[in-house]
């Protein structure tokens, strides 16, 4: 619990995603976000929403602390759809979040990982991978790099 107290406040994110998020090869496109984030349960919820002010769109995550599974279950979703995606699920390990999860992209089912790590008080790295072959293989297709505010 209390794994994501670091994201409340405000912050200014970098981001770089790939032209095609399974396309290892495909270029990538940098562009700027600022996101909000607040602590709520006593460090076991946490609520942000980023904005992407040159995409035209902004999402927000939902966080839930499951202690008898000791386990985080991450919430996506973005303006564009007003639904929330499925969850990946994980865990904290020695300051270092992964979680996994099932999606699509472009009507293809693939896993979804993401990873959070170098957290300290002014910065945090988020990135996004896919895989479309059953986890034997992984694409990073979106990185965030969040300095505070």
């Amino acid at each position: 619990m209390n794994d994501f107290d670091f994201l409340a406040g405000s912050w200014d994110v970098a981001n770089r995603w790939r032209t095609d998020f399974l396309d290892p090869s495909s270029a990538w496109e940098e562009f700027p976000a600022v996101s909000r984030g607040t602590r709520h349960f006593d460090g076991a919820a946490s609520f942000d929403e980023i904005e992407f002010p040159t995409k035209g769109f902004a999402g927000l995550t939902l966080r839930l602390y499951d202690p008898a599974r000791e386990e985080w279950s991450l919430y996506w979703s973005s303006r564009r759809t007003g639904t929330l995606f499925q969850p990946v699920v994980g865990r904290f390990t020695d300051g270092r979040g992964e979680f996994h999860g099932e999606d699509t992209y472009a009507g293809r089912p693939i896993l979804a990982r993401f990873l959070w790590s170098g957290i300290t008080e002014r910065s945090a790295r988020w990135e996004q991978a896919f895989s479309a072959d059953g986890g034997d293989s992984w694409v990073t297709n979106w990185t965030m790099e969040f300095s505070r505010r």
